[in-house]
């Protein structure tokens, strides 16, 4: 019961603080155990040197993380994140991120996610995290 994008969308509209929908995500691909969302660049989320801060990064795998849970149950439910584990391994600048979240595991309770975040027109990772979520609802 995979979603549709403008579902997808609003799902982030209604359910994410004023501070997430600041980062500008969107959500441009979704599968039944996935959802890929963009990060555009902005100076804003940029830390001295120029490259995309963590945070931001962070903030976009949990997010997509919430998207990917959705499609795969067909609407949102509540959830709350347990754990997040995040790997920096290049720096972007001047680049939006492609932010994949594939479940690898959804259960009734509990669910499991690995994400890859990538520089747009890139193959290399910039990032890895691998998120845990509780099902409330």
């Amino acid at each position: 019961m995979t979603l549709n994008l403008a579902e997808a969308d609003k799902i982030l509209a209604d359910h994410f603080a004023p501070w997430v929908l600041d980062l500008g995500l969107s959500v441009v691909e979704l599968g039944d155990q996935r959802a890929v969302l963009r990060l555009p660049w902005s100076a804003r989320l940029a830390r001295e040197g120029g490259s995309l801060s963590g945070q931001a990064l962070m903030a976009a795998a949990d997010t997509a993380t919430v998207i990917a849970v959705s499609a795969a149950r067909g609407a949102f439910v509540p959830m709350t994140t347990v754990q997040q584990s995040t790997s920096f391994q290049r720096a972007v600048t001047d680049a939006d991120v492609l932010v994949e979240a594939v479940l690898t595991k959804l259960g009734r309770r509990m669910a499991f996610a690995d994400i890859t975040m990538t520089a747009e027109g890139s193959q290399e990772i910039a990032a890895r995290a691998s998120t845990v979520y509780a099902l409330l609802g």
